[in-house]
């Protein structure tokens, strides 16, 4: 399967800007240091399986959009509730030098065609004003009919150490149907500015730096039904690790902190989409044979197919 083969590339990943405040809003503290590779690998098999769980998922027995479990969410997301939950029990979860996060968020769109959500979240050049005040800019790099590659930076204005992220990112979006895609999106580079915006700002090496995030990734369902889109989004990321002394103090910052900005991330999104923003040129998609993913692509008017930012 498709995103099978993708993730078997150990670099694949996605951005929540959320995440590098809630990791940052306690590890202010802490000085420059380099990803540890026992903390990478671990990681790279969370995210391995954690989409490997969902290609069984959409192409198995399991329902598409796991909001439709919970009857009560389902309505309170009709009733204009963007709804949040963690994805793991003890969340983040602590490993070697590390943190991972992984929330799950989900809202409904109503009065929408998922081409008015693409052409909100392929719309790159609008990042910095959709998604402010976390993304600074945004810029296309190159775009086809099922892949996008794109960077970004991204900051928090509360970070006192003027920090900033200079990512790129690639997403691909595949078309199961006529009203159901999905999608995911991985980070390709990622390396922190230090003191963003001052005299003495400067680039640090790949994997070098704080650790207010060190690895991203989304993996994002959406599907068009009862006159408008359901999006659903499971948001991976990496950071630094909390000194057991004080995770108990830490985690619940950092949940509530990861819970509010994912929530107003999807918000921005939806906000952005019922403002209908002008089409933006994106080649006609196609329809992949049943049963297949490669077709891939929806586009039209209308942060990645349920890559909401």
């Amino acid at each position: 399967m498709l995103l099978k083969r993708r993730m078997g590339n150990q670099r694949y990943h996605r951005v929540l800007p959320g995440l590098l405040a809630a990791a940052a809003s306690v590890t202010l503290y802490a000085g420059e240091l380099g990803l540890r590779p026992e903390t990478l690998k671990i990681w790279n098999e969370y995210e391995h399986a954690v989409g490997l769980a969902m290609q069984q998922r959409l192409h198995g027995d399991g329902r598409f959009l796991r909001v439709d479990q919970y009857p009560d969410r389902i309505a309170r997301m009709r009733a204009g509730e963007i709804v949040v939950w963690p994805a793991l029990e003890a969340n983040p979860r602590r490993v070697p030098s590390g943190l991972i996060h992984d929330w799950i968020g989900a809202a409904f769109i109503p009065n929408a065609r998922i081409a008015d959500v693409m052409s909100v979240v392929r719309d790159y050049r609008r990042y910095q004003e959709i998604y402010k005040p976390g993304v600074v800019s945004g810029r296309l790099i190159r775009q086809t009919d099922s892949e996008d590659q794109f960077s970004m930076v991204m900051r928090n204005p509360s970070f006192f150490t003027k920090t900033a992220l200079d990512v790129d990112f690639e997403s691909t979006y595949i078309r199961l149907d006529e009203t159901r895609w999905y999608s995911f999106t991985r980070v390709t580079r990622l390396q922190e500015i230090a003191d963003y915006g001052q005299p003495a700002e400067r680039r640090l090496a790949p994997d070098r730096g704080h650790g207010y995030i060190w690895r991203m990734s989304s993996f994002s369902q959406m599907e068009e039904r009862d006159g408008g889109v359901y999006v659903e989004e499971e948001l991976l990321a990496l950071s630094r690790g909390v000194p057991a002394a004080v995770l108990w103090i830490a985690g619940p910052v950092i949940r509530r902190v990861a819970r509010e900005s994912t929530a107003s991330s999807i918000e921005k999104t939806r906000v952005a989409v019922r403002s209908k923003p002008e089409a933006i040129s994106i080649a006609k998609p196609s329809i992949a044979a049943p049963g297949g993913h490669d077709g891939a692509v929806v586009c039209g008017r209308g942060s990645a197919v349920g890559c909401l930012r």
